[in-house]
């Protein structure tokens, strides 16, 4: 049997059966099925990895790449700072100090995390203070906060906010914590409500008079970096020799990201049981043209046609009917994700998500294993019926069909 007639026979079963009507809408459900599971997959798995990027850009920039942390007392100081400028001249470093805070005013408080730094050294590596403090002239007791906060409090610009600060200052018999006035610059929003609602920036002269800190001693460096995981092993071997220790972005937030990945593959699993059902209905439809079929595959069989050629012939029909599937399937759903991303059809509350539009990013990794994964359900799922077509008795089915 040549290769004319074997896609001949297959155009033939591929045509709807008026006979048998469900062997043909057997065969367009599996395909109708196959379809809407790889489009869901697509967009399911571009949504997910859209938000994790989201979420990864912004705790990129309030986390910074690195930060380098004291192991000994005072063992991240002025001498460090500049000795890691001139060994890595390509990275960009800002020396902090930090203090938990709560800040009041009026009958309105609110708890915080307050960082003195330098806003030479902090703008080039946060782009969120960089933008608030943009146009701003800043004394040595002003502050910048969280939207928040600043929501909280209802501050307004040049407002006064007393800060009380957790360390405490011995008066007579009894401790009092630390006070002072700032004054209210002006606010950032991070697109992250936890911390909008926490942060505070003010300069680093600040808190050294606060907390009676020498202007030569910090509680750390951030670090910006292009690439955070190479400088990571090359920082870490250099602050070994120097009592101090370094950590990323993605280590300090790894539980986070580690939930978001397990819960793509359980996603990515779940919907592929979407294709094995409607690969179900390929393998129904496969055999009962089969069962319909019986005295045409015994007639072939026995006018010389061998049993691998008769598999063929079903191969191929679950085949295209599967893999026609799968192909529109892909084209629905990077319709979907176009119509998704240029139109607002989902709006998300910015406060929890860090952004209003549906973010969509589709990895070429995920898309290829979408469509490997979906190809083998196909193949296993044509092969058995066509190997069932092998099977039959062709004395039998001649003499009583």
């Amino acid at each position: 049997m040549n290769k004319e007639l074997v896609n001949f026979i297959v155009k033939k079963y591929l045509k709807f059966d008026k006979k048998n009507p469900f062997i043909s809408i057997s065969a367009i459900l599996a395909f109708i099925g196959v379809a809407i599971g790889v489009m869901v997959l697509i967009i399911t798995m571009a949504i997910m990895n859209g938000t994790a990027k989201e979420f990864e850009n912004k705790l990129f920039t309030m986390n910074y790449p690195l930060s380098i942390y004291p192991k000994f007392h005072n063992s991240v100081n002025q001498e460090l700072l500049t000795a890691l400028e001139k060994e890595f001249p390509h990275l960009k470093f800002s020396p902090y100090l930090s203090s938990q805070v709560i800040l009041q005013s009026g009958e309105s408080m609110n708890g915080g995390m307050i960082f003195g730094v330098d806003p030479k050294r902090e703008a080039p590596i946060n782009s969120i203070y960089e933008k608030a403090i943009k146009n701003l002239t800043l004394n040595k007791y002003d502050i910048i906060v969280g939207d928040g906060i600043r929501e909280n409090l209802y501050l307004s610009s040049g407002e006064k906010v007393t800060l009380y600060f957790t360390s405490l200052t011995p008066t007579g018999l009894s401790m009092m914590p630390k006070l002072k006035r700032f004054t209210y610059k002006g606010s950032f929003k991070s697109g992250l409500h936890a911390y909008d609602k926490t942060y505070v920036y003010t300069s680093i002269e600040a808190l050294q008079t606060l907390l009676k800190k020498p202007d030569t001693i910090y509680d750390g460096i951030h670090v910006y970096s292009d690439n955070a995981m190479k400088d990571i092993v090359a920082l870490k071997d250099f602050l070994a020799l120097n009592g101090a220790g370094v950590v990323g972005w993605w280590q300090q937030n790894g539980n986070f990201f580690a939930a978001m990945e397990m819960e793509k593959k359980a996603l990515f699993i779940v919907l592929m049981l979407i294709i094995l059902v409607a690969s179900l209905n390929i393998i129904s439809s496969l055999l009962m043209t089969v069962m319909s079929r019986r005295k045409e595959i015994a007639l072939l069989l026995s006018m010389g046609a061998s049993t691998k050629e008769v598999k063929k012939i079903f191969l191929k029909l679950g085949t295209i009917i599967g893999f026609s599937g799968i192909f529109v399937g892909v084209c629905l759903g990077f319709l979907g994700m176009w119509i998704l991303d240029t139109f607002e059809i989902i709006s998300l509350p910015a406060d929890v998500y860090g952004t209003s539009k549906l973010p969509l990013d589709l990895s070429t990794l995920d898309f290829i294993s979408i469509v490997i994964g979906a190809a083998i359900i196909v193949l296993i799922s044509s092969y058995y019926p066509a190997k069932k077509a092998t099977n039959i008795d062709v004395i039998d089915v001649l003499r009583n069909e």
